[in-house]
């Protein structure tokens, strides 16, 4: 695991220096940037955009192409966990172990800061010239801005947003089957066009794409049972954020419909059958099966 948090501190560090350049086009006094920059700087494990660089090199290919949706996945990302914190969503206090937005700033700001990273990321990958050196021509810049928006819109994230907040009234049955919908799309979708972006951004070939669309749905999946877990047994301390509030607001959650043990199996099949996905890549593709591991082994 050396190698991997060797590999993962580099790659923060790079993609956290781009999103610095990014910001600093901007008045840094402007409240507005204030709030993004409050947000946006607070840490993270930068995963999506990591996934995006590793999926490119499992290719065979140089990443730096990827690197300008990578950083646009992640503001979206960004936005996305701003307005999930709000009053009207889960009304949280930190993230990443500092003040929401909302706390830090007021509510309003806070949905104005959202908007404006949402916003400002499609712009990045349509016109990303004047702060990246490498990125793909037009027609795959457009298939990337297609892309993402499906993900991150009525067809994924905010789909997935909805379902969340809306009460189950099916069977116990079905339970599972519906809080898989939810997080395929809430989570998933965004981890799905993470890994694809990366490879579509290098000009990976048809096959390789969906073979990496196969492990990326598998780890997006694995990856909301382990943070439903956190929310369990999770040190609020490492995590930056509370623990148990799932439980708390009556949440749908893994742990709650099929139990914590079958929950921490669950995700371990799916890491496993993430990885079988990556059988026709070479050494290249280390990182992503590394990173499959770390999805369920994480501490935050």
């Amino acid at each position: 695991m050396a190698d991997l948090k060797t590999y993962i501190k580099k790659n923060q560090d790079l993609i956290n220096g781009c999103l610095t350049r990014i910001l600093d086009e901007f008045d840094r006094d402007r409240i507005l940037i204030r709030a993004m920059r409050h947000s946006l700087m607070a840490g993270g494990k930068r995963l999506r955009p990591i996934l995006s660089i590793a999926a490119a090199q499992a290719c065979g290919k140089d990443f730096r192409p990827a690197l300008p949706v990578g950083c646009a996945i992640e503001m979206v990302h960004t936005y996305s966990l701003i307005h999930d914190d709000l009053p009207g969503m889960d009304n949280d206090d930190l993230r990443r172990g500092v003040p929401t937005c909302h706390r830090q700033f007021s509510e309003a700001v806070a949905i104005l800061a959202g908007d404006a990273l949402l916003t400002h990321a499609f712009t990045l990958v349509s016109d990303p010239g004047s702060l990246f050196d490498d990125y793909p021509d037009e027609p795959v810049r457009l298939k990337l801005i297609s892309k993402l928006a499906r993900a991150s819109g009525l067809h994924g994230m905010v789909e997935g947003q909805m379902l969340d907040m809306q009460s189950y009234s099916g069977s116990r049955d079905d339970a599972l089957d519906h809080l898989k919908q939810i997080h395929a799309k809430k989570t998933g979708e965004m981890i799905i066009v993470s890994v694809e972006s990366g490879a579509v951004s290098v000009s990976a070939q048809e096959d390789q794409i969906q073979s990496l669309v196969g492990y990326a749905e598998k780890i997006g999946l694995a990856f909301q049972v382990a943070d439903d877990i956190l929310n369990v047994e999770g040190d609020p301390k490492i995590l930056g954020k509370a623990v148990g509030s799932d439980r708390a607001h009556d949440k749908m959650t893994f742990p709650a419909v099929i139990g914590l043990d079958r929950s921490k199996k669950f995700a371990r099949s799916l890491v496993a059958e993430a990885k079988d996905c990556l059988s026709r890549f070479d050494a290249a593709a280390g990182p992503l099966i590394q990173i499959a591991d770390y999805i369920i082994n994480r501490d935050h």
